[in-house]
């Protein structure tokens, strides 16, 4: 995973808005007592900080493993 990839589950997973504030504001223990956002910064890989977050908010299979089905078409306005 990318961190590109990252950041488009979460965006998916959770909006734009309230992923950036898990980020950066949810402790997640697996991480080292670290926030998302300070494990990349520390070079966490960004698939090992995915798994620690979708384990701290128990998000389902569905959501969790969607960065391995390649690229979403644009959603239709």
């Amino acid at each position: 995973m990318r961190h590109s990839e990252f950041w488009e589950s979460m965006d998916h997973a959770f909006g734009p808005v309230y992923a950036r504030s898990l980020a950066s504001d949810l402790v997640i223990g697996a991480l080292g007592s670290r926030t998302a956002a300070e494990a990349l910064a520390a070079g966490t890989a960004p698939r090992r900080v995915w798994e620690a977050l979708c384990d701290a908010m128990e998000v389902d299979d569905s959501l969790r493993w969607r960065h391995r089905e390649g690229r979403q078409p644009p959603r239709s306005k």
